[in-house]
């Protein structure tokens, strides 16, 4: 088993990153390979919808976007943290996903789990977990539960282990991500993917 987190905060040691370590512990304590990926200090494009990753198979702009699709090819699950601004995600994080996941509609995604955590001072979690969690049910991607919606709360760098049931709800979240990959590497192996239609329909009005 392997799980990508992302970190979308700009702070490499900040309270979304002390959540996402958390579940690496977790993960890491079950035998789960876990690979951090910092993104939100980065300087990330958003997508021109230029169409090129169409023609080539991976995005025209070649950075951290088309390092992590090689590495979500084999990965079982995937974690999308971010601070929470102006209640939605950090929108460098929101360019980075917004060109992973269309650049890479050739990496199937189907049954990889996917989970979504946010990290705020105070308000607008709820808001930017369900914009992240878009992400993974347009991709045939099931998403992890928890005990409560997956938030922190903190504001300053290290006051997020101050909040005890987001703390736990991190470590709830993982075992929870760990018990859907196994179970379903073990139902790939005997049933396979669900099946899959052979082409996409794309509603359009337009004639």
């Amino acid at each position: 088993m392997k799980v990508l987190l992302i970190n979308g905060s700009p702070k490499t040691d900040g309270n979304t990153a002390f959540a996402l370590r958390q579940m690496a512990d977790v993960f890491q304590t079950k035998g789960v390979e876990v690979e951090i990926i910092q993104v939100g200090s980065q300087s990330i494009r958003g997508c021109t919808a230029c169409g090129g990753c169409a023609k080539i198979g991976k995005c025209v702009f070649d950075d951290l976007v088309n390092e992590t699709a090689e590495k979500l090819k084999t990965a079982d699950g995937l974690v999308l943290g971010s601070p929470v601004y102006y209640a939605s995600p950090n929108g460098t994080l929101l360019s980075f996903l917004d060109r992973l996941f269309y650049s890479s509609g050739h990496i199937d995604k189907r049954m990889k789990v996917g989970a979504s955590i946010a990290v705020a001072r105070r308000g607008g979690c709820s808001a930017t977990y369900d914009e992240l969690n878009k992400y993974f049910t347009i991709n045939n991607m099931p998403i992890a539960p928890s005990q409560y919606w997956n938030s922190v709360h903190g504001r300053f760098p290290g006051e997020a282990v101050k909040d005890e049931e987001g703390m736990q709800t991190m470590r709830t979240l993982a075992r929870n991500m760990i018990f859907m990959m196994k179970s379903f590497s073990l139902g790939k192996e005997q049933f396979g993917l669900p099946e899959k239609e052979a082409e996409a329909k794309r509603t359009s009005f337009i004639k």
